[in-house]
This record gives structure tokens, C-alpha cells and sequence, in this order.
């Protein structure tokens, strides 16, 4: 993924935070890698198309450290910040900063025949994107050095049983199961799937006390939401619930 691609990518998700009609993001790729890495060969990598490109440096700690800060770790922050859920739909190769896409989004569907990794120990690099964090998020600080320090490629079964990923399927059946669960997700409330996501990731690093008031803050948005108004009364009265009408009509936003 070159440098322009990852700024363009940063852009749309911003666009889809602020539209209404965007309830579920989902990512995937063309061709045989869903990621295989940043570009860092081609002197001259593509203009980008949404954001101006990014003025000429010195190859310097200093410039580097700022670079990677504001741009190179900038595109799995900005995946996890969505307040709408994100669906990874991995074929193919994942690697480096397409592994870190991966763990950064809320679900991650992988085809049989993917092959996840870091690997930047092979070159005598860090996994500066972000990815060391995002691995022992979901590995553990032993088994994440474990993953990084003997270079770990795994196929989609195995990134399943480590829990890289939430499930693996047949390479035919990734997208159709992908859109499934993002369509499940669409269909369900959507400011109490927000609020609860936020919540989820928020008690992760809080404690008892804090986590307890920031859900019960949320519980008293969403408690009185017109989806809970209906989604009470549906579930006493054993009927199909209707979430999601404010959206429809645009109307109590």
C-alpha cells in the first residue's frame, strides 16, 4: 500500500463517520493480498487522489519519527476510532501494516488460504504501524514476541485459533459471509452498537470503577433512544422490531 493510498484511506473513513448512510465499513482487496505491506521501493509512488502529497524529507531519525507518528500509524488508529463497526474480509496475503489493518478493525473474516503476519524482522524492521500494540491486544505480551521475534506467517484456520481473526471460511464463501455479518450488524441499533463498541474498547484499559460510569453514562443515552423505545416493547410483545426508523425517515437524530 503506498503512501498516497493509506491518506485516501484515512479520508473516505472520515467521510463515512459523518454520513448517515454508511452504518458498517468493510475491507478487503483485488487481486492476491488483502495488504502485503507499505511501499517503500518506488521512488515516485502514485499522486494521491483526495489529499495534496507529502512534501520531500531527509532520510533522518528525527523526520522519521515525526513521519511515522502523523502518518505511518495514522491509518490503524483511524480504523479503531470509527465509531461504526469496521468488517475485515482478508484474502489473500496480510502483512505488516495489512495484518495491523486487520487487528484494528472489530471483526475480521479470513479466507482458508490467507497468510497473516508481521514479518519486518526479516528486513531488520520494527512493526511500526502500530502493530506490536495491536498483537498484544489480542495475543498477550508472550505470545505477541513470539509472533514477531520468529517472524510467524499463519493461514486463516490458524489466525482463527489464535484469535487474530473472529472466524475463518472457504476462500468462495469470504465476501457472501462478510457482507452477512456486515448486513446483521447494519440491521441491529445503531447508536446503541456505537455507544456499546466505544464502551467495549474504552474498559480494555480502565478500571472497574471508570469502565462501570463511562457504560452507565451511555446506558442513559441509549436507554432513552427511540430504538429502545422500540426495541422494548418488541421484544414483551414477541414481534419483529423496527430499529433504525429515525434513521430511515431522518427524523430524531
Amino acid at each position: 500500500m503506498s503512501s498516497s493510498t493509506r491518506r485516501d484511506l484515512i479520508e473516505v473513513l472520515g467521510l463515512a463517520q459523518l454520513d448517515d448512510d454508511v452504518r458498517v465499513v468493510v475491507f478487503t482487496a483485488t487481486g492476491r493480498g488483502f495488504v502485503a505491506g507499505v511501499n517503500n521501493r518506488d521512488p515516485n509512488p502514485e499522486p494521491p487522489t483526495l489529499v495534496p502529497p507529502i512534501p520531500d524529507h531527509e532520510h533522518v531519525p528525527v523526520d522519521l519519527y515525526s513521519r511515522l507518528r502523523w502518518h505511518g500509524q495514522e491509518l490503524p488508529r483511524a480504523i479503531r476510532r470509527l465509531d461504526k463497526f469496521t468488517v475485515a474480509a482478508v484474502n489473500g496475503y496480510a502483512v505488516q501494516l495489512g495484518l495491523s489493518i486487520v487487528l484494528a478493525c472489530d471483526y475480521a473474516i479470513a479466507a482458508r488460504s490467507a497468510q497473516l503476519g508481521s514479518a519486518t524482522l526479516r528486513m531488520g524492521w520494527q512493526p511500526d504501524e502500530g502493530g506490536h500494540w495491536l498483537l498484544v491486544e489480542h495475543l498477550g505480551v508472550k505470545r505477541a514476541l513470539d509472533f514477531l521475534v520468529r517472524k510467524r506467517m499463519v493461514d486463516g484456520d490458524e489466525a482463527a485459533r489464535l484469535g487474530l481473526v473472529t472466524e475463518s471460511v472457504d476462500d468462495e464463501q469470504l465476501m457472501p459471509r462478510a457482507l452477512e455479518l456486515a448486513t446483521e450488524i447494519a440491521e441491529g441499533p445503531q447508536v446503541a452498537l456505537r455507544l456499546l463498541k466505544r464502551a467495549v474498547y474504552n474498559a480494555a484499559q480502565l478500571s472497574l470503577e471508570q469502565a462501570g460510569d463511562d457504560i452507565a453514562t451511555k446506558t442513559a443515552i441509549s436507554d432513552y433512544h427511540l430504538d429502545a423505545l422500540e426495541g422494548a416493547p418488541a421484544f414483551f410483545e414477541r414481534r419483529s422490531v423496527e430499529f433504525n426508523q429515525w434513521l430511515d425517515d431522518g427524523e430524531g437524530r
